[in-house]
């Protein structure tokens, strides 16, 4: 079956493959540098041009990054995208905002209860200096989408699961979706939640994490619920 799937691929698609399995087998990953184009020339038999084209198509799938003057290396997350779901082509995002609050009332708190469990002091340093992070941004009225979605990436894993922290992409595009449409009014209830949150796994409280998550997102949800019939009615 493989063979027939090999025949149909172009030559740098071919290479790409190969590129692909010698990450995996030689286990490498994020930050992780490839040997040069020239190693890679030598190792797969190939021309420069044909080695490019494979690295532009890994590229494109997120599995590497190049950056410039220092190589190639594997992506964070390597094959997956910020929009795996594409919720970007989704016209009505209010109407997202709602569908995904009602996802997230089902992996949140348990990804919050997990990180109760099992976050390290190493993990509540991180997940604390985010969670503060977040805050002060937020009361200077600054942009602090980029550090909320570094403080949901913490919860994750802190987690120590890796299927987790693979999912936390979908979630990540929901607090991008909040941002840009929520107002004051619920940021400043989102910065008592989050603290309500980091101090729940910190004391190591899992149904305490749990419930901070839940109340988190009824409170969402009471917004959208409000946005919506405020809509409805102009």
């Amino acid at each position: 079956m493989s063979n027939i799937k090999g025949y149909h691929l172009s030559l740098a698609e071919q290479i790409a493959e190969r590129i692909n399995q010698l990450i995996i087998d030689q286990r490498l990953t994020e930050n992780d540098k490839l040997p040069t184009e020239f190693e890679l020339m030598e190792i797969l038999n190939v021309g420069r041009s044909t080695v490019r084209e494979a690295l532009k198509i890994l590229v494109a799938r997120n599995v590497l990054e190049i950056r410039r003057g220092k190589g190639t290396f594997v992506s964070k997350n390597p094959g997956m995208n910020e929009d795996p779901l594409g919720f970007a082509y989704m016209q009505d995002k209010m109407k997202l905002a709602q569908e995904l609050i009602e996802v997230r009332a089902h992996i949140e708190p348990w990804t919050a209860y997990l990180a109760a469990q099992r976050a390290t002091e190493r993990d509540m340093e991180q997940l604390r200096g985010y969670c503060e992070k977040v805050v002060d941004l937020s009361l200077l009225g600054d942009a602090h989408q980029e550090v909320d979605k570094a403080f949901h990436e913490c919860i994750a894993r802190c987690t120590h699961n890796r299927v987790i922290c693979n999912l936390t992409p979908i979630i990540i595009y929901s607090v991008q979706v909040f941002s840009d449409i929520s107002e004051s009014t619920l940021r400043r209830k989102t910065n008592i939640s989050h603290r309500q949150i980091c101090e729940s796994i910190c004391a190591h409280d899992p149904v305490g994490a749990s419930q901070a998550v839940l109340a988190h997102l009824e409170a969402n949800r009471n917004y959208w619920e409000e946005m919506a019939s405020v809509e409805s009615k102009n």
